[in-house]
């Protein structure tokens, strides 16, 4: 009776999503309800669930406030690099799709983190006159390389609950993560179909021969750097061949005065991780600070002063800044629930219950339950803070190498969060269109299919 009260809360955000009759916001609202009496039957009997309430939602707050000002900024600076009206909407090839979702979506996220590649792939789509959830699906293919997003905070956050030397375990992660970004190559021309664009075959060629590259790089080049930078070089690298090939610029100027703006906020951002204990807002002890020089306030001045540089500047601030109102609803409430979830036991609970008796086969449980971590709590942060633990003693019980269990969990966290309902949530409220999560989920069942077994064949291969 305990496990099904836990579980109610996840089992009813799903039906109320995947039926499409209720939107994410009251979705999110309903689990929120159904998660008080599983809170409550989950926490120590000396507990009061009014002060565990208050303690996480002020915690979920703090950290919800990351990405959402993460994706306000993104969109800042999408408004102050974004064409004028009348030149906005460019006709879609197979070229330039390719190129927004996955190597320039990729390298955004790399740079930024907190989906906003995503929030980019879905505006550059918009452009070329993509809309519906096939836009939303071809968008997410932008956070294939979550583990380094933002420079790998989540990465170096599951590293050190762990206990394991965070080079080495990022290395390892790049393996599964190679082979499942080489493996959405047929899905991303199967959406490109869909999208009304098919992929000719000399282009399905080019395509499948960039993925593989890039997919190359990001386990080579942890060898020479670290591993901090390699989602953002692995994905630049691709991303300015995919740009060159889909929009050959007139000459090289012209080429620079169109990537000055992304170039200025990439060295920006590196210039800000250079700085060596920057001063941070740290309210609560346990959780990691927000520096002075973190992603969002970087994207801010530098979007701020891009845009202070037109003449419609603060009008496009304004219309960016009322876009991201709802996004940053769904954020909050997700991640919400993903703290009272987490904090009380309840994530832990479902987990144990999911590998209880099974011996042995509880190894084939760590990639499913990673992936459901990064689902539940929308980022790789989320995900490892709440099962990274459990999971490397599960694998030390088990017997498998000391960076296995951590390196699935990590990379099934990352790819779960990459499609998690506040993910998918978040896009749909940017494209609003009508388009729902469920019809998105639908789409994205391959992809979601691939991460599972990448992970899993990367246990069987390497344990």
């Amino acid at each position: 009776m305990t496990l099904a009260f836990q579980a109610a809360p996840l089992l009813l955000l799903l039906a109320l999503l995947a039926s499409g009759r209720v939107g994410p916001l009251p979705a999110c609202g309903l689990a929120l309800a159904a998660a008080i009496p599983a809170v409550l039957m989950s926490l120590p009997a000396d507990a009061a669930l009014a002060d565990f309430l208050l303690h996480e939602s002020l915690r979920a707050a703090f950290l919800a406030f990351q990405p959402i000002a993460v994706v306000a900024g993104g969109l800042l600076f999408h408004a102050a690099v974004e064409r004028p009206a009348g030149d906005a909407h460019r006709a879609p090839s197979p070229a330039r799709i390719f190129a927004a979702v996955l190597p320039l979506g990729a390298f955004l996220e790399s740079v930024t983190g907190f989906a906003v590649g995503a929030v980019f792939a879905l505006s550059a789509l918009r452009g070329m006159g993509i809309r519906g959830a096939v836009a939303i699906a071809l968008a997410v293919q932008s956070q294939v390389m979550v583990p380094w997003g933002a420079l790998g905070p989540g990465s170096a956050l599951g590293a050190a609950l762990a206990d394991v030397p965070a080079q080495e375990f990022v290395g390892l992660v790049a393996w599964p993560n190679a082979a499942w970004i080489v493996s959405l190559t047929p899905l991303l021309w199967w959406l490109q179909a869909r999208a009304g664009v098919p992929v000719p075959g000399r282009e399905k060629a080019m395509q499948a021969l960039m993925t593989a590259v890039m997919a190359a790089l990001l386990v080579a080049l942890h060898a020479i750097l670290p591993f901090e930078t390699v989602g953002l070089v692995a994905s630049g690298v691709v991303a300015v061949w995919a740009l060159w090939r889909s929009d050959p610029p007139r000459d090289l100027g012209t080429a620079l005065r169109a990537s000055w703006p992304y170039l200025l906020l990439t060295a920006c951002l590196l210039a800000a991780r250079l700085v060596p204990h920057p001063p941070a807002w740290r309210p609560f002890p346990e959780l990691p600070g927000i520096p002075v020089t973190h992603v969002a306030v970087v994207l801010w001045i530098v979007g701020f002063a891009l845009l202070m540089l037109r003449p419609d500047g603060m009008a496009r601030a304004a219309a960016a800044l009322h876009r991201a109102r709802r996004p940053a609803a769904a954020m909050l409430l997700y991640v919400l629930l993903g703290r009272w979830l987490a904090g009380s036991g309840v994530a832990l609970a479902l987990a144990q219950a999911l590998i209880g008796g099974k011996g042995v086969a509880a190894a084939y449980a760590i990639v499913p339950m990673g992936f459901l971590s990064g689902v539940i709590t929308g980022s790789n942060v989320g995900g490892n803070a709440a099962l990274m633990p459990m999971q490397a003693a599960l694998g030390q019980a088990l017997g498998l190498p000391p960076l296995l269990a951590p390196a699935l969990h990590n990379f099934a966290s990352a790819a779960g969060a990459g499609m998690s309902i506040a993910a998918t949530a978040m896009l749909c409220m940017l494209l609003a269109d009508g388009t729902r999560p469920v019809q998105v989920w639908r789409l994205l069942l391959p992809s979601m299919a691939l991460a599972l077994l990448c992970g899993t064949g990367a246990l069987i291969f390497l344990r």
